[in-house]
């Protein structure tokens, strides 16, 4: 696995020992790089269930300032933190080892914001709705922001969470990634 654009395109990442991780596959990452803007210059960014790193990797060499990536595993911490550090990326990051529910409360409490939040729950555990509904409540994405979910293709997503609602979704083979935005009115007709 490798980092495709900006300030790093051409760097190895690490990837956790097993099966436990499924890290986003190169054609679904380029795909998703495609669609996003080109310079993600001053973005702070917010990575659910972040396995690698390897999604906010990319978008800290494309000008991301800030990110936080939350993860339950020690073991994806490890390795996030390795591919942080080697790429020189570590400073402007902070790694949470917490369950990604708790994490979004904590960050809602704090009351902190985002550019760009990914969302890469393991697939057919039924994290997505649950995720998106606290994300949605929580106020964490920013007007004008983007929140990517990555997901089965089988996983259904609703066109609204709160005042998140779903733009755009692409399929790519058995993944889907599906678009939100936040609307200043949890009314449906805005």
């Amino acid at each position: 696995m490798r980092v495709i654009g900006g300030k790093a395109k051409g760097q190895r990442l690490k990837v956790p020992k097993g099966h436990t991780v499924r890290p986003t596959s190169g054609r679904v990452k380029e795909a998703l790089f495609n669609i996003l803007p080109h310079d993600l210059s001053g973005f702070k960014i917010l990575d659910l269930f972040a396995g690698t790193g390897n999604v906010t990797i990319e978008a800290l060499s494309r000008g991301a300032v800030e990110a936080i990536l939350i993860d339950s595993s020690k073991e994806s911490g490890k390795v996030i933190r390795e591919n942080l550090r080697r790429l020189r990326f570590a400073d402007r990051t902070s790694v949470w080892i917490i369950p990604v529910s708790r994490g979004l409360r904590l960050l809602a409490n704090r009351r902190e914001s985002f550019d760009l939040i990914f969302l890469d729950p393991p697939y057919q555990q039924n994290s997505v709705e649950r995720v998106l509904k606290i994300v949605g409540e929580g106020n964490l994405l920013r007007c004008p922001g983007t929140l990517v979910v990555e997901h089965s293709a089988r996983e259904p997503v609703e066109p609204a969470y709160g005042w998140l609602f779903m733009t755009d979704q692409r399929n790519y083979g058995g993944t889907q990634l599906s678009f939100f935005e936040r609307r200043t009115s949890t009314s449906p007709d805005e």
